[in-house]
């Protein structure tokens, strides 16, 4: 029976909490040399994801998104975090992506695609009753998947 393609690829975390501040969470982020986390409830729950695009809707304004283009904004990045401030201490609860796409640990590597495929997210959370402990990014999802895929294409052509 092949591996799951994911096997080599989980990377275990310590979630975030729903309740931390935006500026907590970003460097959290950042420090994790990941594009996102998982965050939990206070009973340890799953919650939802915060991460770039999380961290982007805090920082700009809900509008902006509607937008078809922002060309005609004129005002600088460090102009916009001054405005947006206050978002800093702001709980992520209020940004987080809710999507279920909380796996157990006996996932599928078609599960983990679909969720992909299918949600806007850059990481899947894996836990293991209940209890968020790891996540496989799209990126190293991605990576092992192309690589399994070019090593079938060589033993075809043995």
């Amino acid at each position: 029976m092949p591996t799951r393609i994911a096997n080599s690829i989980i990377r275990e975390v310590t979630p975030l909490r729903a309740s931390d501040p935006v500026g907590t969470a970003v460097a959290r982020v950042l420090e994790s040399g990941l594009p996102a986390l998982p965050a939990v409830e206070e009973d340890g729950r799953f919650a939802g994801i915060f991460g770039e695009r999380e961290f982007l809707a805090a920082l700009f304004p809900g509008w902006i998104d509607t937008m078809g283009s922002a060309a005609m904004i004129r005002r600088s990045i460090d102009e916009q975090i001054e405005r947006r401030e206050e978002c800093r201490e702001q709980p992520i609860d209020k940004y987080l992506t809710r999507d279920h796409v909380l796996v157990a640990d006996d996932y599928a590597d078609t599960q983990i695609a679909e969720i992909f495929l299918h949600h806007r997210v850059l990481i899947v959370p894996i836990a293991t009753d209940g209890r968020v402990h790891a996540v496989v990014t799209r990126a190293d999802f991605f990576r092992a998947l192309a690589e399994r895929f070019a090593d079938a294409a060589e033993d075809v052509g043995d």
